[in-house]
């Protein structure tokens, strides 16, 4: 019986222990912190032996080959140890790929995977194919694989998981965007963190199709310089020679691979310019595996994105609340200023990332009535805006930061949280912050109609 060890006994690490032992593998499971009970439990139950707060080397550096968390960067000593053993180091997407039956849709990009993930996933299961979510979002590839039973995988992928991806070949992959993000695990070089992202193409033939976006810089950068395998299927919104994919009004048109298809997206709830992206290539995928133009309309007008990525939350006397609570940086506010259409009461602050708000000084000045800070320290907001937007107001109270805003808009106005900056002054996470800006327009709205 061939061991394997399991580092990291979270979602993906658990699925994998799972797997592993239903195709009769002697499993170890090693998690250098602590385990939540839930993962505890399913360990217990499948009679799984694992460890936590250490690594026992010696079981480690016993296995044939190791599976590891995404989180576990490559400098640590175990995986170090491994490697210099010639031991193996994979991911659980790279394990669990090999025993799937079905075609795999991966999405990967700096942003926007888990809005075009979702949106995939919705296409398929809304035409009634044999579909799972897995990956960054919902559950791990391998619990999924393990349940069986799918035609398609529909699976976010980060950088860190296809890092430690080999074998494994997406049938169609799609890449969004490259921008600067977790350059400390890429030596600090943008060229790396592209070339990890690219890895979702790797092993593709000609009767595979490699999604991008052609207007993204670091991207047409790369293609410049390596062979990418695949076909090759480019979407944008900037007219160039060779799209596949573009808008047209309201309709995104295709014209790739024997499709020749208009979609009419009217009807999408997604707000802003790098939704129209996401949105393209989610497209696109539908297109490929042979969903029709009017059922993925039908499918766009029932679609719910994740929680706090600019989430409708509610309506008050004609002003409308939005909760865009993921916008931790600049370029996310941006997408959300640049999509609203009507005026803005913006809700932003936090903790400050180093932001540089000079880019935003255009879309505020055009569009933002009043600002309400939300944040224990709001000068850099302060200076980079009160001489354009005198409205200006600051709480660090987020029902006070709602009922401030609803105060400065009238009916027809839009009231959106885009922090720009981390939530960790006031909250727990974004998603806290997220969750008490809706439970305190709930609140306003009680209180209005009473």
């Amino acid at each position: 019986m061939q061991k394997i060890a399991i580092l990291g006994a979270g979602e993906s690490g658990v699925g994998a222990a799972l797997l592993a032992q239903a195709k009769g593998y002697d499993v170890f499971v090693s998690d250098r912190g602590s385990i939540a009970e839930k993962y505890r439990q399913q360990l217990s139950q499948a009679q799984i032996p694992f460890e936590e707060g250490t690594h026992s080397l010696g079981q480690i550096f016993a296995a044939a080959e190791i599976v590891k968390s995404p989180g576990i960067p490559e400098t640590a000593p175990v995986i170090a140890g491994a490697l210099e053993r010639n031991i193996p180091v994979i991911s659980e997407i790279e394990f669990a790929g090999r025993y799937a039956q079905g075609r795999f849709i991966c999405i990967t990009g700096t942003n926007g995977k888990t809005t075009t993930t979702l949106l995939t996933y919705h296409f398929l299961k809304s035409a009634g194919l044999k579909v799972a979510l897995a990956g960054n979002v919902g559950e791990s590839l391998a619990g999924k694989v393990l349940e069986g039973g799918y035609d398609y995988y529909v699976v976010e992928l980060s950088s860190f998981q296809l890092d430690n991806m080999y074998a494994f070949k997406a049938h169609i992959g799609i890449l969004l965007n490259i921008t600067p993000d977790h350059l400390d695990r890429y030596g600090y070089h943008m060229d790396n963190y592209a070339a990890a992202k690219f890895r979702i193409a790797q092993n593709m033939t000609a009767a595979d199709f490699f999604l991008y976006n052609q207007d993204d810089a670091q991207i047409q950068k790369y293609r410049a310089a390596h062979q990418v395998p695949g076909t090759q299927v480019a979407f944008g919104l900037k007219e160039a020679e060779g799209l596949a994919l573009r808008l047209e009004g309201n309709a995104i048109s295709a014209s790739f691979s024997q499709i020749e298809a208009k979609v009419d997206v009217a009807k999408s709830p997604l707000i802003g310019q790098h939704n129209q992206y996401n949105t393209m290539a989610a497209v696109g995928a539908a297109l490929l595996v042979g969903i029709a133009p009017a059922q993925i309309e039908a499918a766009l007008g029932t679609f719910r994105n994740a929680d706090h990525r600019l989430q409708p939350v509610g309506e008050i006397e004609g002003v409308r609340f939005i909760n865009d609570s993921k916008a931790t940086n600049v370029e996310a506010v941006w997408y959300a200023l640049d999509g609203i259409q009507q005026p803005i009461v913006w809700i932003v602050g936090g903790t400050d990332k180093g932001n540089d708000y000079s880019t935003l000084s255009p879309l505020v000045r055009q569009k933002v009535k009043a600002i309400v800070c939300l944040g224990v320290d709001n000068s850099k907001i302060r200076a980079a805006f009160s001489q354009i937007c005198p409205k200006l107001a600051e709480t660090q109270d987020v029902n006070e930061a709602v009922d401030l805003a609803k105060n400065f808009a009238q009916a027809g106005d839009v009231v959106v949280l885009s922090p720009a900056c981390a939530s960790f002054d006031l909250f727990k996470n974004y998603e806290h912050r997220g969750r008490a800006f809706a439970e305190a327009v709930a609140a306003l709205q009680r209180t209005v109609a009473s």
